[in-house]
Parts: C-alpha cells; sequence; structure tokens
C-alpha cells in the first residue's frame, strides 16, 4: 500500500492534481446478526479498527506533505469497503479512483475476494490499479 500511495503522489504531483485519501474501518461481519454481537465484544473490534484506519490516515496525509500534493484523508466505517470508496469518491467529485492490487493468484484470489475487484466492477468512474513491479 506505501508504494502505491508513493505512486499515486508522484502521479497527483505530475498531473497537478490534489488526492482524497481514504480509510475503511470493516465492521465486524457479524454485526447485523444481534445473536452473534454476544460473542464479540463489538466495541473493542470497532475502536481498534477506527484506530487503524486513522493511523493509515495520518501516515498518508505526511506522505502527501512530503510529496507536496494537497490531500484531504477521510477515514469511515463500513461493512462493504468498496461502496464506501465509491460513494466517497463520487461525493467528493473525484475524477479517479486509484487502487493498489495486492496480485493474489489461485484459490485466494477466488476465496478473499478483492475489493479492488468490487469497485472495478461497480464504480462509474475510471480505476486505476496499481500493481508493484515488484510483486511477481
Amino acid at each position: 500500500s506505501e508504494k502505491s500511495a508513493k505512486a499515486a503522489f508522484a502521479f497527483a504531483s505530475a498531473t497537478g492534481a490534489s488526492v482524497v485519501g481514504l480509510s475503511v474501518a470493516q465492521l465486524y461481519p457479524f454485526m447485523l446478526m444481534p445473536e452473534a454481537g454476544a460473542m464479540v465484544d463489538l466495541s473493542s473490534y470497532e475502536e481498534i479498527q477506527d484506530k487503524t484506519a486513522q493511523q493509515a490516515m495520518q501516515k498518508l496525509k505526511a506522505m502527501a506533505t512530503d510529496a507536496g500534493v494537497p490531500c484531504e484523508v477521510l477515514s469511515t466505517r463500513g461493512v462493504h469497503p468498496y461502496e464506501e470508496i465509491i460513494k466517497t469518491a463520487e461525493s467528493h467529485g473525484c475524477d479517479l479512483i486509484w487502487m493498489a492490487s495486492h496480485g493474489r493468484k489461485g484459490l485466494d484470489k477466488l476465496l478473499l475476494g478483492s475489493e479492488t475487484q468490487r469497485v472495478l466492477s461497480h464504480a462509474r468512474l475510471p480505476v486505476l490499479v496499481y500493481r508493484d513491479p515488484d510483486v511477481k
């Protein structure tokens, strides 16, 4: 993700663009089932997710400052991160959604799914998928 962010800031700098950074704290997948809530301390889970998202955005903001690129950072919660990504891009008037590809293959790709793939499938905006050239 860090390499993708650096590439995104280089692209933004070269094109005179600004960046809207987003981190989605994914809600516990069983929150929609009340009986599951009794088995998990949801407040602790949410707190950790929120903290992780905010830390990621602080790091992104620092990278933007270092690159000299205007950057607004946001963090939100959502069951499906791809929906939050698309909604944020549309509401902020973004021209492009920049995402990283983790390069999963085989069964991992099939079982784990891909937020990037979901964004590609559902977004009406152009989506640029950055793949680290060092990943084989």
